[in-house]
């Protein structure tokens, strides 16, 4: 058992303590430890049940992620699992902190559960491209019936004490040291005569499970599209109606073995890994203090601001917002207000969480209401007149220490920090709208950030629920500056004979959920107009460039929020209607251009579009502008909706191999120019075999 497992007798009672930090993860040797306790507690004649329980942080948080994909080791988890479930001495879960995938199911496996106030549990495999394949399809519908059964293992969400002692999941949630409880509670079932409980001998109830089924395979369709787990999940749980636990479990695992060997689980496994490694900056030590954020402000009440400050006080960090137009602000401020309300209507946010955020947000008109914030977050227009203009009064009027960021999501931060007397606590913070719903916090390092400001507002990012990656100034820097990549060469395709309907359907049906054009009308056009403008003003003259764009805006046709944009819009209605009007207009430029239309097969587009980017990916990895491949897929998968089942645009390249990316980048360089030349790191890793991936190793 070595150290990783320890068993204790207490009189009748067998304490079995998993001890393998940080997690008390289900490895091999955790796994062949409880094994060899169970068949010694078993064997003795003295011991009349077990209790279970975890040491340090949690009771067991899951599989050892690091074994999938290498060859399995007996004992299989199922194997430890039926061996608790089998047991002929009630065998007690224990659980504080997580008890989460397979920790779920070894809990399930036993034959009672109870918990202190700190349990939770879940079954997160679904975020894995997995599902739970030890038993948690079969189990826990039994156990607590089938719709929440199917809620918990399609969000992967995880439930608290209450809700689980409501649901049946705990048969009791205690209070004091959970240990000694667990013993208490062990020694009250044997003096009350209840034996070993098994779930898989439990009834399960099978009332509107037509409606529940067909509900989640809607549900699964809609939130899913394209991913295989969801699916495989309920059809792993309809089969619990329909045959014997045996045959439901062996239905379960090779739907699990299924989806492990898939690309969509190996991409999914390949971002749970990233998003972790985007956390660790080379020349920041993870030791390095953070400053205390207790109090932020928000400079802007428009839509980026308002959301900015919904982030912060949902992280709990108390936040003014400064807009010297009172009315302005007031409109902000209710617009905040609104918008949490609208969540409390819809159920998914909860009355007195939203007074509790209502009441650490407030307003300013003067600068003077913002000089003690701890960090100062610029969101006013993408204009480096005006930009600069703040942050030459923030220098002014904020506390020594504090951070100044700015929320620009193309500009200079370098040269925005220059107008500051302190350029080390200068840092970009481009956040994505709406930033209240939007997960990816693009942190861009300036020449003199100092370790000490990135440390803190790496931190920041993650308190207040965010993913963050550190990249470097640049334009647009790694987001933005590929998708101008993206976006710029399906401009191409519309000159060249496509329509915008086409070209969105193809981007769509590879996963993203939206092309570019319906993208750019959900965004607003005019906010990329003005970005283009800025962009031109550096940019060569005889360097390409579509018009299209710039006359929609031209026109009036702002996207959604005017009714029209590349599209028409009814009113009431945010569905895309291709119009006759762009057409015309497309028509007509690829005319004045003198470029001869034709047919653009999907493939072309895919190509056209995907393939750039990522080859402009490896340009920003040549320049050092993003740290490693895995971090600019994190920022498209959380920024821009790169399908995770592709795992971001450098594992999907990975994956289709780089030598066919190389291959085809070379193609559309002879036919299109210099602007498709193959990255040199591009052309170097195909050409010698190599993947982005190796770039980290």
């Amino acid at each position: 058992m070595g150290n990783l497992v320890e068993l204790k007798l207490h009189g009748s009672i067998a304490l079995i303590m998993l001890d393998n930090p940080p997690v008390n993860a289900m490895s091999f040797a955790v796994r062949q430890g409880i094994s060899d306790a169970i068949g010694k507690a078993v064997s003795n004649a003295d011991t009349r049940a077990i209790v279970l329980v975890g040491k340090g942080r949690c009771f067991c948080g899951g599989a050892d992620i690091r074994e999938f994909g290498q060859p399995r080791k007996e004992p299989f988890l199922s194997d430890v699992i039926n061996l608790i479930e089998g047991c002929q001495k009630p065998v007690i879960a224990a659980i504080h902190g997580t008890a989460i995938g397979g920790g779920c199911e070894i809990a399930l496996g036993c034959h009672y559960r109870i918990g202190d106030a700190s349990a939770r549990f879940g079954q997160p495999e679904i975020k894995l491209g997995l599902l739970p394949g030890a038993g948690g399809t079969q189990r826990l519908p039994r156990l607590i019936g089938i719709e929440p059964a199917l809620e918990i293992i399609l969000s992967g969400a995880y439930l608290g004490a209450e809700q689980g002692k409501a649901l049946g999941f705990f048969d009791e949630i205690v209070e004091g040291d959970l240990t000694q409880k667990a013993v208490l509670f062990a020694e009250r079932l044997l003096s009350e005569g209840k034996g070993p409980r098994p779930i898989r001998d439990m009834k399960i109830h099978k009332d509107k499970a037509e409606q529940i089924f067909a509900a989640a395979h809607a549900k699964a369709s809609k939130r899913a599209r394209g991913l295989i787990a969801p699916e495989r999940c309920i059809e792993a749980v309809e089969s619990a109606l329909r045959v014997t636990v045996e045959e439901g479990l062996a239905l379960e695992r090779k739907f699990f073995d299924e989806l492990v060997r898939s690309d969509q689980s190996k991409a999914q496994r390949h971002l749970f890994f990233a998003e972790r490694q985007a956390r660790k900056i080379p020349g920041v030590p993870a030791d390095i203090p953070a400053r205390a954020v207790r109090k932020a402000a928000v400079i802007g009440c428009g839509t980026m601001g308002r959301g900015i400050a919904m982030s912060l006080a949902n992280g709990g960090v108390p936040v003014t917002v400064l807009d010297m137009n009172q009315d302005a602000l007031d409109a902000g401020l209710s617009a905040i207000h609104d918008t949490y309300a609208r969540s409390v209507s819809r159920g998914s946010l909860a009355q007195p969480d939203m007074d509790k955020r209502m009441a650490i947000i407030d307003g300013a008109t003067d600068y003077a209401g913002i000089g003690e914030a701890d960090i100062a977050i610029e969101a006013v227009f993408e204009e480096m007149e005006l930009k600069k203009q703040v942050f030459a009064t923030l220098d002014e009027v904020c506390k020594p220490g504090a951070i100044l960021a700015t929320n620009t999501s193309t500009l200079d931060v370098d040269e925005i920090a220059a107008v500051t007397s302190r350029p080390g606590d200068v840092i970009g913070t481009h956040f994505f709208s709406p930033a209240n719903v939007m997960k990816l916090m693009e942190n861009v390092r300036g020449r003199e950030t100092s370790p000490e400001v990135i440390a803190t507002v790496m931190k920041l990012t993650k308190d207040i629920g965010k993913v963050g990656a550190l990249v470097g100034v640049c334009d647009g820097f790694v987001g933005n500056r590929m998708l101008y990549a993206y976006t710029r060469q399906a401009n191409f395709l519309l000159e060249e004979g496509a329509l915008p309907h086409e070209v969105d359907k193809v981007l769509y049906d590879f996963g993203l959920p939206m092309g570019p054009f319906a993208m750019g009308d959900l965004a607003g056009l005019d906010v990329g107009y003005r970005v283009r403008q800025h962009r031109r003003k550096t940019k060569p003259s005889n360097d390409r460039y579509s018009p299209i764009a710039d006359r929609i805006v031209e026109m009036g046709r702002h996207g959604q929020k005017t009714g029209a944009g590349w599209y028409r819009y009814d009113k009431g209605n945010r569905k895309p209607n291709p119009d006759p009007e762009i057409e015309k207009l497309i028509i007509g430029v690829s005319r004045e251009l003198g470029i001869e239309r034709r047919e653009i097969s999907d493939r072309e587009i895919l190509e056209r579009c995907l393939y750039p980017l990522v080859n402009e990916g490896a340009k920003i990895l040549e320049e050092g502008i993003a740290i490693r491949p895995s971090d600019i897929d994190v920022i498209w998968i959380y920024g821009y909706g790169f399908p995770r089942g592709r795992g971001g645009p450098m594992f999907y390249a990975d994956l289709i191999g780089l030598d066919t990316v190389y291959k085809a980048m070379s193609r559309l360089h002879e036919q299109h120019g210099d602007m498709l030349r193959p990255a040199p790191l591009l052309e170097e890793l195909a050409k010698f075999g190599k993947k982005f991936s190796d770039l980290a190793s």
